[in-house]
């Protein structure tokens, strides 16, 4: 990978927030006698992508919520934060790889339907905030990254055209929009990852492991 910038998402992709991320609307449903299925397993891939907002919104009518979406936007923000604030990890030999982009000279974001203070406080437990120029949430631009707005707005903040950034994400959708709008595509595993040939499919480059002294596997 030999480009100068690069765009890296957060859960799933630098941190292992995604065991956190996808009990949170299960649990949080069960609590009001709506049970787990495999269609409701399907529903929380398919809001992976969306900004709180936007999965709040689904989320109210798809089940007949009687929360307002603000008031299940603050419910579930509560249980996220503090998790962000006590125990989420980064994954396994990121910080290692992170700072071996930043020693050659790459500028780095974060991209990320997370809102900002989230990630902020997340990464400044974790010591690593000082390696990226930006941290950008999708909620600024009002879509996810089923839009390329967000992506497109990183790189003009980062002053750099699309194929100038490598992407690096988890998720198929992300990485087939950040394609389709010229960036440089890298997937990056995580076991939580279902649609993991997708993302294979949608790549420039693939990261099985961050730890790997090769992580990037070239395609």
């Amino acid at each position: 990978m030999n480009k100068k910038y690069c765009i890296l998402d957060m859960d799933g992709t630098v941190v292992d927030s995604m065991p956190y991320w996808n009990s949170l609307s299960p649990d949080y449903l069960a609590m009001r006698g709506i049970p787990r299925t495999d269609e409701m397993d399907r529903i929380m891939t398919t809001i992976k992508t969306m900004t709180m907002p936007e999965a709040c919104a689904f989320l109210k009518e798809k089940f007949e919520l009687p929360e307002t979406v603000e008031d299940l936007r603050r419910d579930l923000s509560d249980v996220m934060r503090r998790h962000y604030e006590e125990d989420i990890p980064l994954k396994k030999g990121v910080r290692e790889y992170l700072n071996a982009l930043h020693a050659e000279g790459k500028e780095l974001c974060i991209l990320t339907a997370t809102a900002p203070p989230l990630v902020r406080t997340c990464l400044d437990r974790l010591g690593v905030s000082s390696l990226f120029s930006m941290i950008m949430s999708c909620e600024e631009v009002g879509c996810g990254k089923d839009f390329p707005e967000p992506f497109l707005e990183a790189a003009r903040r980062m002053g750099a055209r699309p194929s100038e950034i490598a992407v690096f994400e988890d998720s198929a959708t992300a990485l087939r929009t950040a394609k389709r709008a010229g960036f440089y595509t890298v997937a990056v595993y995580d076991r939580f990852t279902e649609d993991w040939d997708e993302c294979v499919r949608a790549a420039d480059e693939v990261i099985l492991d961050w730890t790997q002294e090769e992580a990037s596997l070239a395609r």
